[in-house]
């Protein structure tokens, strides 16, 4: 596995599970389709925890299955259900909360 990176502002809200960093890396990304390898590297979890839990969530609708290449299924979040909407509208009520947070911060008053 890769250094882990700084949090994202969803995963400093909402926690840092291998659940949560799923939804994190699709989405920034719910425009591409990824072989699960390619998904578990980018989420920074483990091959064997993305297949504890992945195929309840293909089977609930969450992702879906958009091709196969070889030996590898492609799937890609499923921007359609209700859920998925609702979860990408947080994250960016999320970002714009704290970019509105920084612009009113002063960068003339530095504190130590």
């Amino acid at each position: 596995m890769k250094k882990k990176p700084d949090k994202s502002l969803f995963l400093e809200q909402f926690g840092d599970t291998p659940q949560l960093r799923v939804f994190d890396f699709f989405i920034g990304n719910y425009f591409f389709d990824y072989p699960l390898t390619e998904i578990s590297r980018e989420s920074n979890i483990s091959y064997n925890s993305l297949k504890a839990f992945f195929p309840k969530m293909v089977e609930n609708g969450i992702f879906i299955k958009t091709r196969k290449i070889g030996k590898s299924d492609y799937f890609k979040l499923n921007i359609e259900n209700n859920f998925i909407k609702n979860l990408i509208k947080l994250n960016w009520a999320i970002v714009k909360s704290d970019l509105g947070a920084l612009e009113n911060v002063n960068p003339l008053i530095v504190k130590s």
